[in-house]
């Protein structure tokens, strides 16, 4: 049974007090963006304007010879939100030393020491109660792509298959970091933090995307070769709405002109996906919206013109909602 308007919003408090009541998250936070029809909650990303959006949180305890013990604020601590839930960003967990165990996508996977767990967008996702260790520790990175600069130079439709990426596709397994590694990658993650931090200090944006950059490197470099596994339905999907994004066209359109109903197509895509199809036009709208924010000076109807949306007044609705913030805000920031 799916949830009404207001469990929804105790579904989000909880999570924030769950969070508070264990320390702060670095970065940015964590907000409701929709309920789905089965009750899941999902989350979006909501970050400062003046840093790309990430947010590194600390789970469990820090072990005995934490890189990051010189300075308390720098490994804020905060427990995952203990309800079933997905999100429409990045994750990317690496265990220190066991941390339980998740359900994703009704499947239970361990997260044991050393390794690296990556959760693309729409994974329903559900801490096992009980199952953590009192002494686990481990770092998690969230992010949206377009935080990463090679990611943001390309459309949203093509992340997937970035090799930045890798590790995120829905077959690959979990990672395991070699021991040499393990001290190098909380060292980067400590590093992150630190910067995520200090937004006020000199080049702490280049910083945070220099240092996210990085994590994704190594974590890409643990995915093993994958045969081309795409799917040939979502990939003329992701055709279809690359060639009319700019145009007004709804999902009922993408649909038709594929053979299929709105709503069957919706269902496969979510399926396939972890999204639905209106969605991802959405993401690729607005993903073009901010490359044309942060690289022109036109104005917002000019913008809604070329992007698909119907005018200054509807950008502004669908980016605030998606975003937390105004076009002209996010804009400034970019310049600033």
């Amino acid at each position: 049974m799916a949830h009404s308007s207001g469990d929804a919003e105790s579904a989000a408090a909880s999570t924030t007090s769950t969070a508070d009541a264990a320390g702060r998250q670095v970065g940015g936070t964590r907000r409701l963006r929709t309920v789905r029809p089965d009750g899941t909650p999902v989350y979006r990303h909501e970050q400062p304007p003046s840093m790309p959006a990430v947010t590194v949180t600390r789970l469990g305890s820090p072990p005995p010879c934490d890189p990051a013990d010189g300075d308390p604020g720098s490994h804020d601590t905060a427990a995952p939100p203990e309800h079933r839930h997905a999100h429409d960003f990045l994750v990317l967990t690496y265990v220190e030393r066991d941390v339980g165990a998740i359900e994703v996508d009704g499947v239970v996977r361990p997260l044991r020491t050393g390794e690296v767990l990556a959760l693309a967008p729409g994974r329903a996702v559900t801490p096992v109660a009980g199952s953590a260790p009192a002494d686990g520790s481990a770092w998690s990175v969230s992010f949206t792509p377009d935080a990463v600069p090679a990611l943001a130079s390309v459309s949203p439709l093509t992340w997937s298959g970035h090799p930045l990426l890798a590790l995120f596709t829905p077959d690959a397994p979990t990672a395991l970091v070699p021991e040499r590694d393990r001290d190098r990658w909380s060292r980067h993650l400590a590093e992150l933090a630190a910067e995520l931090a200090a937004p006020e200090c000199l080049g702490a944006r280049e910083a945070v995307t220099s240092l996210l950059t990085q994590v994704l490197i190594d974590a890409a470099r643990l995915a093993p070769p994958q045969p081309d596994t795409r799917d040939a339905l979502v990939e003329r999907v992701f055709d279809r709405i690359e060639q009319t994004f700019r145009e007004p066209v709804s999902a009922a359109d993408v649909a038709s002109a594929l053979g299929y109903t709105p709503g069957h197509l919706t269902t496969l895509m979510r399926e396939r996906t972890g999204r639905p199809l209106l969605e991802w036009i959405t993401e690729r709208r607005l993903t073009e919206v901010r490359r044309m924010l942060r690289e022109t000076d036109l104005p917002l109807g000019v913008v809604a013109a070329r992007t698909g949306l119907r005018d200054a007044s509807y950008l502004v609705r669908r980016f605030r909602q998606r975003y937390g913030i105004t076009p002209q805000r996010w804009r400034e920031s970019q310049t600033g």
